[in-house]
């Protein structure tokens, strides 16, 4: 099974590393999309099918939280798993995360291991 995936972040150069350290990490994905700030991932999310979002918090012109608050409130983007992949070390922040239903956080800079564990755990490991 492999899964369409969307990387939402503002630097281009962290959704390429996600990216590589999705293929190093073994990640089964069919379709990688990418977006530079929340609008545009809820552009993106209209437009495609998205298994698993993984998504910055500071971004510019739609921050990480005001796009989860929006795809939570929206019936038909509300099932949509968002793990956050973040520098953000506040543990307030985080807590806020937790309870908006994210089902996941990484911690910037990672290791594609930890990436991958997050997605699994979030969609299922494909390989059972």
């Amino acid at each position: 099974m492999t899964f369409n995936l969307l990387i939402v972040d503002d630097s281009k150069t962290v959704r390429a590393v996600i990216k590589k350290a999705l293929r190093m990490a073994g990640v089964p994905t069919n379709e990688v999309h990418e977006a530079a700030n929340g609008q545009e991932a809820l552009e993106v999310v209209a437009d495609h099918w998205i298994d698993l979002i993984l998504a910055d918090i500071n971004m510019p012109v739609m921050n990480g939280i005001e796009m989860i608050q929006r795809l939570f409130a929206d019936d038909s983007t509300s099932s949509i798993p968002v793990i956050v992949v973040s520098s953000e070390g506040s543990t307030t922040r985080i807590d806020e995360l937790k309870k908006s239903n994210v089902c996941g956080y990484v911690r910037k800079p990672f290791q594609p291991e930890e990436l991958r564990e997050a997605l699994l755990a979030a969609l299922g490991n494909p390989d059972e």
